[in-house]
């Protein structure tokens, strides 16, 4: 049995227990957060950086990121562990736009809850100015329309003055104005419409001013035009068929006549020259035909003045 005194100093210490405050609940440890500067910035991309500590709950972060403090993007969610030292944290983003000043902040969350970083800023690089230029159509009719087309692509495309230039064949004349200048569109679309094409020309665009910039060379060749008549389109096996038409332009110029053979594939049998008469040329060449089928004449066209072109299929057939 108890003595009276262990009975009293028991007492004692449970009343003391009832009025002593209750142990205090552990901190609630957010994690930290510091939003780092952007690294491997280019036109279209850039990589988001900063630290991240977990202070020892599981810890997820995420970079957001907008062109105003509003954001809008986001990276994907990353794990940054769950320890008590900083780590480093990094985001990939793509599909910037160039010449664009970017926000973005470093968010992480744990159990704990969620820290947002502070909110800094990067601009993209200008992108540099280039020019791609077309022909349509091309090659085109002797003598007939071209429409010489393009865009000025970079940073500051719109409202930029492009003047086309030109360099006839043979090409040693070197490059000339042609036509006025143009101002490009709120895309850095132009179009310069060419009048005829009367023989192989050269063609490109420029943009003087700082930076000067110039187009690839676009070539426009202008078909050699012909006609072809034939003598007979029934012929006696072994006969002879004369194959002749006029050419334009008026100059000499290597003729095919050609039959089409197995597979579709055409195959020469004879050749002949155009001659100059007047404002055009003629051709005519006599062929042995041994058996029926496809024929044409090719006008080669060889020197590159002009473009080399077909004249019309024709039929025919034989007999005994």
């Amino acid at each position: 049995m108890r003595s009276t005194r262990g009975l009293a100093l028991a007492a004692a210490a449970a009343a003391l227990a009832l009025i002593a405050p209750a142990a205090a609940p552990a901190a609630v440890t957010r994690p930290v957060v510091i939003t780092g500067p952007a690294a491997a910035v280019t036109i279209t991309t850039a990589t988001l950086t900063g630290r991240v500590n977990p202070r020892g709950r599981a810890t997820t972060y995420f970079f957001q990121i907008g062109t105003t403090r509003a954001y809008g993007g986001a990276t994907a969610v990353t794990s940054a562990g769950a320890g008590r030292a900083r780590v480093a944290a990094a985001g990939a983003v793509s599909g910037l736009g160039p010449n664009t000043r970017y926000h973005y902040r470093l968010v992480a969350h744990s159990p704990a809850g969620t820290t947002r970083g502070a909110d800094r800023t990067f601009r993209t690089p200008r992108q540099p100015l280039g020019l791609a230029l077309a022909a349509t159509p091309n090659p085109v009719a002797l003598g007939a329309p071209t429409t010489l087309a393009g865009t000025l692509s970079g940073t500051g495309n719109a409202g930029r003055a492009v003047r086309l230039q030109q360099n006839a064949f043979p090409f040693t004349a070197g490059f000339a104005n042609a036509g006025n200048p143009q101002l490009t569109d709120a895309a850095g679309h132009f179009a310069f419409p060419v009048v005829s094409v009367a023989l192989t020309t050269q063609y490109r665009v420029i943009v003087s001013g700082r930076p000067a910039v110039a187009s690839p060379v676009v070539t426009v060749a202008p078909l050699v035009a012909l006609t072809t008549k034939v003598s007979r389109h029934r012929v006696v096996r072994g006969h002879r068929v004369r194959f002749s038409g006029k050419v334009r332009p008026a100059i000499v110029i290597p003729m095919v006549i050609q039959k089409r053979g197995r597979h579709g594939l055409w195959r020469n049998i004879a050749t002949t020259v155009s001659r100059p008469a007047g404002d055009h040329a003629t051709y005519g060449k006599s062929v042995r035909i041994r058996r029926g089928g496809l024929f044409r004449v090719f006008a080669a066209a060889s020197n590159g003045m002009f473009a080399p072109n077909l004249g019309r299929t024709v039929r025919l057939h034989t007999h005994r």
